[in-house]
């Protein structure tokens, strides 16, 4: 635990924002895909809506800390997977 505590907490600021951004690219694919197929979606609504709600609380946790990579990433990603909810609920 040493070893972490060395650290400093910016470095972990900028590798959450790094971090958490990739995830947001990681959404913003996903909902490319749906949108693009013509397929039904594989994915489940409570699936895609347990993420809301997952994203939600980072967010707000993030806020509540002042953790900026947690609110600012999370806030993105909530944003993305409301719109990823539409297209798979639309599918259905």
């Amino acid at each position: 635990m040493d070893f972490l505590q060395s650290i400093p907490k910016s470095v972990f600021e900028i590798l959450g924002l790094l971090f958490g951004l990739f995830v947001c690219v990681i959404t913003a694919i996903q909902i490319f895909k749906e949108y693009k197929s013509n397929n039904q979606s594989s994915l489940s609504l409570g699936y895609v809506i347990g993420w809301v709600f997952v994203y939600l609380f980072w967010a707000v946790y993030g806020i509540r800390v002042e953790a900026i990579a947690l609110s600012i990433t999370n806030s993105i990603a909530l944003v993305l997977q409301i719109g990823l909810c539409i297209i798979v609920f639309k599918k259905k």
